[in-house]
């Protein structure tokens, strides 16, 4: 393979792993506005009656009806408290938009898939802290910070391949 073929072959990879990446973020981030639907949906799929009591059940089952009891009252008395969730999802598209000129020219741009590994990393003790901080179940914790784990992964693909783009003078 001459070096314009591998050049090409290292730029659709990179794109596809960001462009991967970017997809999984932007989604992650606007589940956080239909929360209380999707809650509903969960309990439903568990089982759990739309009036079901937190305490007589256990494990995720108690974990689901109790946030759901939470978010449902909080919606209902304080609603602009969801605001905060359509933030949540804002920054998920902003950060999902800085990865463009990473998948546009990743040499020129090795610094934004560089952060984004950095915050994939930040991810677990900030979810191990302040889950902690916050009553969450050390099960939850994990669960989010599965998702640094699993961002890091097309993160150092992308890095990989883009160190060896800017190598190849691409």
């Amino acid at each position: 393979m001459d070096c314009r073929e591998t050049r090409h072959l290292l730029t659709r990879r990179i794109r596809m792993v960001l462009g991967l990446f970017v997809v999984c973020l932007v989604a992650s981030g606007l589940t956080a506005i239909p929360v209380e639907t999707e809650l509903d949906v969960l309990a439903r799929l568990l089982g759990l009656p739309p009036d079901a009591d937190a305490a007589a059940h256990a494990g995720l089952a108690h974990w689901i009806a109790k946030v759901r009891a939470a978010v449902r009252e909080t919606n209902a008395r304080f609603p602009f408290m969801a605001y905060g969730f359509d933030w949540l999802a804002f920054a998920h598209v902003v950060l999902g938009i800085l990865f463009v000129g990473a998948i546009v020219d990743p040499v020129r741009n090795l610094w934004v898939i560089t952060f984004g590994m950095i915050a994939c990393v930040l991810v677990i003790p900030w979810s191990l802290v302040f889950g902690q901080v916050r009553g969450i179940p050390l099960s939850w914790r994990l669960i989010d910070c599965a998702f640094g784990v699993a961002g890091i992964i097309p993160l150092w693909l992308a890095r990989r391949f883009a160190v060896q783009l800017g190598a190849l003078g691409g």
